[in-house]
C-alpha cells in the first residue's frame, strides 16, 4: 500500500479556534489516516462513480444525488441520468423538464435544479470543464463547502476537507466531542479537524473512507464498533459514549398540514397541471391539489368543488374521497387526501399557466413529485 505523506506541520498538538476542540498530534493523525485508508482500499464498495481515474462530472452528479439519499437508492438514478446526459455539456443543453423527469423519485428537487444551473455555469464560464479548486467550485450554483471539497478531493486529488453528517458523527466519536455540532464554533472546529486529517497524496480515498465508514460501520444507531478500523483510537468507545455522540439538539416538531389531491377524469384522461415556478416541487406536474384549504368539516366536498371551479374553471360531479397517505418533508408532515371526480360538461379553458389532459399511462414526459406518483399509482390500480 502506498504510504501517506507525513502529516503537515499544522498537525501538531493544538486547539481549535476559541479552544473548542483539542487537535490531535502528528502521530495520532497518521494512525487515523493509515488505518482508514487500509480499510477503505480493502473493503470499499464498487460504485459506478468510483473509478481508478475519477470523472469530475460523474463525481459532481453523484454528490448532488447523495445529499440526503442513500447510496443503494442513488445507483439506478445515477445510471439513468448519465446514460441520458453523459457529459456536462449535455446537461447544460437539457431542458429543466428533462432534468426533473430524470430526477423524478429522488426528491429534494432543488438539487436537480442547482446541478442543472451549475452545468450551465461550467459551460459558460469554465470552458465545459468542472473546476479543480474549492474556491472556484464554491462559485457554482448550489455548490456548498462539503460538495466543493468532495469534488476537489475525489476528482482532482486536492487536499480539501469534507464535513457532512457522517463525518461529524465519526469525528465526534473518535475524539469524544461532547459539544453540539450545531453550535457555529464547534462546526467550524470540526472543519479544521477534518482539514488536519486529510493527507495530501490520498485526499480522495481518505474522504471516501470517511463517507464509507459512516455509511457502513459508524452508523447513527447500533454502530459496528467491533469491526471498525479505528476502534482502538476511538475515545467515545473507551469512555462508553458511542451511542450518545454526536450530541443531538431537540428539533422543532414538523407542522401537520393537509393537501387535497383532486383527480378529475374525462373519459380515459385526467387533468394535470404544472406547479408554480417557486416553492415546494416547483415546475413539476400534479393532479390539482388544494393545499391546506379552509373547508367546512361537515361538507368538505362542496368547498373542494368550489375551489376547482374558482381556481381551475373545472366543474365536476361525483367527488368522493378514495384514499389517504402521509408524506414527510423537512418541515412538514403532509396528509394527502385523494379525491376522484368526473368532469361535468366540456373541458373549459383552464386558468393555470400550463395544463394537460393525459391518460395515466402517458406521463413519461411529466415530472411528478413522489406524492403525486403515489396518487397516480392508486388511480391506475383502483381508480379507473
Amino acid at each position: 500500500m502506498k504510504k501517506t505523506t507525513r502529516p503537515r506541520k499544522s498537525a501538531r498538538t493544538a486547539v481549535s479556534p476559541a479552544g473548542v476542540i483539542a487537535m490531535p498530534d502528528a502521530s495520532r493523525v497518521e494512525q487515523i489516516r493509515s488505518q482508514l485508508l487500509m480499510w477503505y482500499r480493502k473493503h470499499r464498495r464498487d460504485l459506478p462513480w468510483r473509478r481508478q481515474k475519477p470523472d469530475a462530472y460523474h463525481v459532481m452528479v453523484s454528490e448532488a444525488m447523495l445529499q440526503q439519499t442513500q447510496v443503494a437508492t442513488v445507483i439506478a438514478y445515477f445510471h439513468r441520468f448519465i446514460d441520458a446526459l453523459p457529459t456536462v455539456q449535455d446537461l447544460a443543453r437539457a431542458s429543466e423538464q428533462q432534468v426533473l423527469t430524470l430526477w423524478q423519485g429522488l426528491g429534494y428537487y432543488r438539487r436537480a435544479r442547482n446541478l442543472h444551473a451549475a452545468a450551465k455555469a461550467i459551460v459558460a464560464d469554465h470552458g465545459g470543464v468542472v473546476p479543480r479548486t474549492v474556491e472556484e467550485l464554491l462559485q457554482l450554483p448550489g455548490v456548498g463547502r462539503y460538495t466543493a471539497g468532495a469534488i476537489a478531493s475525489i476528482a482532482y486529488g486536492q487536499p480539501a476537507p469534507i464535513v457532512d453528517g457522517n463525518v461529524v458523527r465519526i469525528l465526534a466519536r473518535i475524539f469524544a466531542i461532547t459539544q453540539s455540532p450545531d453550535e457555529p464554533a464547534v462546526k467550524e472546529a470540526l472543519w479544521q479537524l477534518a482539514a488536519l486529517l486529510v493527507p495530501e497524496d490520498a485526499a480522495g480515498d481518505f474522504n471516501q473512507s470517511m463517507m464509507e465508514l459512516g455509511a457502513m460501520v459508524c452508523s447513527p444507531r447500533s454502530p459496528q464498533c467491533l469491526i471498525c478500523p479505528v476502534n482502538d483510537l476511538c475515545q467515545a468507545r473507551q469512555q462508553g459514549l458511542v451511542e450518545s455522540l454526536p450530541v443531538k439538539v431537540e428539533r422543532k416538531k414538523p407542522a401537520q398540514v393537509q393537501h387535497h389531491i383532486l383527480a378529475v377524469q374525462a373519459g380515459d384522461q385526467w387533468y394535470f397541471e404544472q406547479r408554480p415556478a417557486t416553492g415546494l416541487w416547483s415546475n413539476m406536474w400534479q393532479l390539482p391539489t388544494a393545499e391546506d384549504p379552509d373547508l367546512d368539516a361537515d361538507n368538505p366536498t362542496a368547498g373542494l368543488q368550489g375551489w376547482l371551479q374558482e381556481t381551475r374553471r373545472l366543474s365536476v360531479t361525483g367527488l368522493e374521497e378514495v384514499g389517504r397517505f402521509t408524506h414527510q418533508t423537512t418541515h412538514k408532515t403532509i396528509t394527502f387526501i385523494l379525491w376522484k371526480s368526473q368532469l361535468a360538461g366540456k373541458r373549459a379553458k383552464e386558468a393555470t399557466p400550463a395544463s394537460a389532459w393525459r391518460n395515466l399511462k402517458d406521463l413519461t414526459d411529466l415530472p411528478l413529485p413522489n406524492p403525486q406518483k403515489k396518487a397516480v399509482k392508486w388511480l391506475e390500480e383502483k381508480g379507473e
